[in-house]
């Protein structure tokens, strides 16, 4: 499977008593596809999937499966700090009708490497779905080294992996130790670090999988066009963003997005425990860059 450009790690919005809202889902899917989104990740951590329950997580990425009817890919975020939990997730959205699966590196109980190659393994050996590996050491306490990226990208299910360093040293290692399935075009590295997006999409990335798409999902689409088609252009689109890609890091992600939907009208302002809502001192210079942007 294909895919590449900008893909958006959505929010799961929620009422203020942190009931799933599908009225606003369904707006928010149909917005992303409108403005030029290649796919969408349901259910990943800017989706909360800390907070849903099985059952509500598995209902999330049903409710994508059927809005979207297959206009883009859905990617639907499975992992888990067990395997077991995560292979039944896996098996649940196959079931669905997702896409893919983003399989977050078990977090908390930090593997070897060996563990992470074992615990993806099983996975792919388990489900025929694609599957894109997920490296985010800043949250998980666990690093994905390239070496065992390599030993896992020659499996046929699984396709890519999301690294959310934001460091092109490993950007070029990953280049490096993959390169036979990345010449092949059957293993695509995406980014998950929006400020070093445009970096890592010029230095021969394939994608972003994006918090700031949430909210800018016209001006993401554009950039990834444009780097795409050596359009010097797309400079300009990151120079645009600087700002608010930051901005939407001040606290743990998905808070400051969420506090930039409801700003924006599109969401309640809903979150679950233990996330909380943007603290006051840090909701200005959201608003006023917001403003700056036109988004509100």
């Amino acid at each position: 499977m294909n895919i590449t450009g900008a893909i958006t790690a959505l929010i799961t919005p929620m009422k203020e008593t942190g009931q799933i809202d599908y009225d606003s889902l369904e707006k928010l899917i149909e917005m992303q596809i409108e403005q030029g989104i290649s796919a969408l990740v349901a259910v990943g951590t800017t989706g909360e999937s800390s907070t849903l329950d099985v059952q509500d997580h598995l209902e999330v990425i049903g409710f994508f499966i059927d809005k979207v009817k297959g206009r883009i890919p859905i990617i639907a975020g499975t992992g888990a700090n067990s395997t077991d939990e995560a292979c039944h997730l896996t098996k649940e959205v196959y079931g669905l009708g997702a896409d893919a699966v983003l399989l977050v590196t078990p977090y908390y109980n930090k593997p070897t490497q060996e563990g992470l190659y074992r615990h993806y393994m099983k996975i792919a050996d388990s489900i025929d779905i694609p599957q894109i590996l997920y490296n985010v050491p800043s949250r998980t306490a666990v690093h994905m080294e390239s070496s065992t990226v390599s030993r896992l990208a020659s499996h046929e299910n699984i396709i890519g992996l999301k690294d959310a360093t934001g460091d092109m040293a490993i950007l070029k290692e990953l280049q490096k130790s993959c390169s036979e399935e990345l010449l092949n075009g059957d293993f695509f590295l995406y980014t998950g670090d929006d400020a070093t997006s445009y970096e890592f999409l010029n230095r021969g990335g394939h994608g972003t999988i994006s918090v700031t798409s949430n909210v800018f999902p016209d001006l993401v689409s554009l950039m990834c066009a444009m780097i795409k088609d050596n359009n010097p252009e797309a400079i300009n689109i990151h120079n645009k963003l600087i700002k608010i890609n930051e901005l939407l890091f001040i606290e743990s992600n998905p808070i400051p997005v969420k506090y930039s939907l409801n700003k924006m009208g599109l969401i309640e302002k809903g979150i679950r425990l233990p996330l909380t809502h943007l603290q006051e001192k840090y909701q200005q210079v959201i608003d006023d860059e917001l403003q700056n942007l036109n988004a509100i």
